[in-house]
């Protein structure tokens, strides 16, 4: 092995490794991975820009701007307010819930379809009475699902298609060829829910964790005629209380959210505390506080105020820091009112509670807050709770048309499927669907960054030889090409649990493809196998966005995944290795 395959190699693996570890961003890693491949002189330039001019990468970011202008004219949750309705028992819901799910994932990104149909679920199953535990998991889950029935129905089907095309042209999927082994999975696994989600899923309904913020606020006012009029939080000594902390204070009618320490105390304010209601005696020690006597005070009803529960991303940067030490107040502009982790409420001083990715966050702040971070990779989810839904775009229609002739353009072999889904993404900016303003913000840069990256190091593991060294390697463990089929499945689906899927297909496919070609092999099954797996990563939570997504507002435990997941893993993986031989011969 020369030495620019050591490195290629090594390189791989500590950048899997620190993936897997999940300490620092996807496209950080990376890239610096790519970096160093081209300082040390494993690839060129041209190898290393490969990633960023790909026809692969670029389709990916335009169908965020198709998918922009469907969320964004409001088409998704027409769709949810029609087709959930009143089912009269739990497997007619679950049905109701992940049958569109399954189908909208098929044409578009599963992030914002999850993401929109997360509220409506909660708030739909707390209305029926229904366990939302048993819905949301499935609902994640058949989003996966559907990714396989269409070439964009996921990013990593799009770019391991250009890949597949770069090598042998001829073979390049349609539009729809994955449905022949999509549509079998999608019923199988709709069906293994079904059945399975009775016994294997928690019932518990976690919404009603945060049902009554006043459970857990505690309202004083300022003695008029007391020592701390004219003082500042910090000099009155409200910043640092233990158990409890200052989110806001009303008055004269005007509320001041996420005070500062330096805001000065006025008569008659009216001060309302977070953390253990048990602080509430405490605080009526403090000379020139008494609790508030106003019951008609709401922390609801306020049209400055609103109150949204956020989902915290592994990616957040304040990941492992205390709320209080990491300012969260001052960098976000909200409060922390009560923190959810593992479907149940963490109690005590919520100062001292160490932030963790999948926390549910009941946050106070102002209206702005959601539009201003629905797109940030901080949080998984951001959704208002009680909030107004949504009006119902006049444009709707017009951009659920547009989708539909982008795939009719591509289905029908009119256009290639960039030029057709790059005349869509156009059509949604002119048409108005879609501001490009709001185009920009849906665009998913670090996804982006991480596929670019992720071509260079494939390009290392190829150009150097170190793929076809591990290619003898997994022949010589499977020797046979249905055994080398099965293991293809294995291998990505479980490295997909640690690290992104589109890194782990890229970085899978160089070595597979010179193994499938040593053995003078069909490609066409390998790489179906290989999408399928990228998708199936149903046994962990850190596997797949949407599983983390869903974490916390189903109140999930690690434990949950890997029983229900896990069972779905074997259904998905057995079906695949016995079908897709069945379509597209191994020979």
């Amino acid at each position: 092995m020369t030495s620019a395959a050591w490195l290629a190699l090594a390189t791989a693996c500590v950048c899997i490794v620190l993936l897997a570890w999940g300490r620092w961003a996807a496209e950080l890693i990376l890239l610096g991975g790519t970096a160093f491949l081209l300082l040390t002189g494993v690839i060129d330039t041209a190898q290393a820009l490969t990633g960023f001019s790909h026809p692969g990468t670029i389709t990916v970011a335009l169908m965020y701007v198709l998918v922009a202008g469907i969320r964004e004219t409001g088409g998704v949750e027409a769709i949810v307010r029609h087709l959930l309705g009143r089912p009269a028992t739990l497997s007619t819901a679950t049905l109701r819930v992940v049958t569109p799910v399954f189908f909208l994932s098929a044409f578009l990104n599963n992030t914002p379809v999850v993401a929109t149909f997360i509220p409506a679920v909660v708030s739909w199953s707390r209305r029926l009475r229904l366990p939302v535990s048993k819905l949301l998991l499935p609902l994640s889950y058949a989003a996966m699902l559907g990714g396989t029935c269409t070439l964009i129905g996921t990013s990593t089907n799009l770019v391991v298609n250009g890949l597949l095309a770069d090598r042998h042209p001829h073979l390049a999927l349609g539009l729809f060829d994955l449905a022949w082994i999509g549509l079998p999975l999608g019923i199988a696994g709709i069906g293994y829910m079904l059945i399975a989600g009775r016994w294997l899923l928690p019932e518990q309904d976690p919404a009603n964790l945060f049902a009554n913020p006043k459970e857990y606020t505690i309202e004083m006012e300022v003695d008029p005629e007391g020592p701390l009029v004219g003082k500042s939080i910090e000099a009155a000594g409200l910043r640092h209380l233990g158990d409890v902390y200052l989110v806001e204070i009303e008055r004269d009618g005007e509320l001041l959210a996420a005070v500062g320490p330096e805001e000065k105390l006025h008569g008659g304010d009216r001060l309302v505390f977070v953390g253990s209601t048990d602080a509430a005696l405490d605080l009526q020690q403090i000379r020139g506080l008494h609790p508030s006597t106003h019951s008609a005070f709401s922390l609801i009803k306020h049209p400055d105020r609103c109150i949204v529960e956020v989902v915290v991303s592994p990616e957040c940067a304040l990941v492992g820091q205390t709320i209080r030490d990491s300012r969260f107040r001052t960098q976000y502009g909200a409060a922390v009112l009560a923190v959810c982790r593992g479907g149940r409420r963490v109690k005590g001083n919520l100062g001292q509670i160490r932030l963790q990715p999948a926390d549910t966050l009941l946050l106070e702040t102002r209206p702005r807050f959601v539009d201003r971070y629905r797109h940030n990779r901080d949080f998984l989810l951001v959704s208002e709770v009680d909030g107004p839904a949504r009006p119902h775009h006049e444009k709707a229609w017009l951009a659920w048309s547009i989708l539909a002739g982008v795939v009719l353009l591509t289905a029908g072999g009119i256009l290639e499927i960039l030029p057709a889904v790059l005349a869509g993404a156009a059509a949604m900016l002119l048409t108005g669907c879609c501001t490009f303003h709001k185009a920009k913000r849906n665009v998913d840069g670090p996804v982006l960054l991480t596929i670019a990256a992720s071509f260079a190091l494939g390009q290392a593991l190829e150009s150097s030889g170190a793929g076809e060294i591990l290619a003898r390697g997994l022949l010589a463990v499977a020797d046979q090409p249905g055994l080398l089929l099965a293991l293809t499945y294995v291998l990505v689906s479980g490295l997909t649990a640690f690290v992104t899927n589109n890194a782990a297909a890229i970085l899978v496919f160089p070595v597979l493809m010179a193994a499938v070609e040593g053995s003078h092999l069909n490609p066409l099954p390998f790489v179906v196998t290989l999408m399928v797996a990228a998708s199936s990563s149903f046994a962990t939570p850190i596997g797949y966005q949407t599983n983390l997504m869903v974490y916390g507002p189903g109140g999930y435990r690690f434990r949950d995944y890997l029983l229900f997941g896990g069972g779905l893993t074997v259904v998905v993986g057995l079906l695949t290795v016995c079908l897709v031989p069945r379509i597209w011969p191994l020979h």
